[in-house]
């Protein structure tokens, strides 16, 4: 991702909290908690090898 481009992925975060600097970084880290979760659960699938649908 580009410079420009993360800027302008920054501030359609911040805009889309009503420009609460908090909130974003909030709903930032509940993303990123999810994707691990979920990186978690592919790992273990693929370890016990298991196909996923």
């Amino acid at each position: 991702m580009s410079f420009e481009a993360g800027e302008a992925v920054i501030d359609e975060i911040v805009a889309s909290c009503d420009g609460d600097l908090r909130g974003a970084l909030m709903a930032l880290l509940m993303v990123n908690e999810r994707l691990e979760n979920e990186l978690q659960r592919l790992y273990a699938a693929v370890r016990d090898g298991n196909t996923l649908h």
